[in-house]
């Protein structure tokens, strides 16, 4: 009965906000990772993607905290890292992973290594965002500009790094 209930309210119409980092958005990345990984797509390319994703969820955590006006010293930090850390879990005796070469580096765990380069190049193209943003006159240049930035990034990022193998 509660899961027709359930059911009846997923129908209802309700007012939504644009968000560019809907948790749904959430989900799917992480749900298309996994796919990634059982297609084949090369560790350091997952681990890019992967990366991307868990600082997202850093930042939900983060916005979660202001609603619950939670402060502390470092926290945006601390929660990040964190967020960027949980990569550790792949390693639960699901990865067996191979020393590979990265356009000439030899990298000892590609899925960290894309991890890293994934958090780095989103977080990056957040700030480049919010400069572009400001340079604008608080307004982006185009609809859809703060979740475009990080996907072409990414996607270019991933392209490099498979031309490089």
């Amino acid at each position: 009965m509660l899961k027709l209930i359930a059911a009846l309210f997923a129908f209802l119409p309700f007012g939504a906000l644009a968000n560019p980092a809907c948790p749904v958005c959430t989900i799917a990345v992480g749900a298309g990772l996994d796919i990634a990984r059982r297609l084949g797509v090369p560790d350091s390319i997952v681990g890019l993607w992967a990366g991307a994703l868990l600082t997202l969820v850093g930042y939900w955590t983060l916005k979660f905290m202001d609603k619950k006006n939670w402060h502390f010293w470092g926290r945006d930090t601390i929660v990040i890292l964190l967020s960027v850390a949980m990569i550790g879990f792949v390693y639960m005796g699901v990865v067996d992973y191979n020393p590979t070469s990265i356009c000439g580096i030899v990298v000892m765990d590609p899925v960290l290594f894309g991890t890293i380069c994934g958090a780095l190049i989103f977080i990056g193209t957040g700030k480049l965002y919010q400069w572009m943003k400001n340079k604008n006159g608080g307004h982006a240049h185009f609809p859809f500009e703060k979740v475009v930035l990080p996907i072409v990034a990414l996607a270019l990022a991933s392209w490099l790094m498979m031309l490089c193998f």
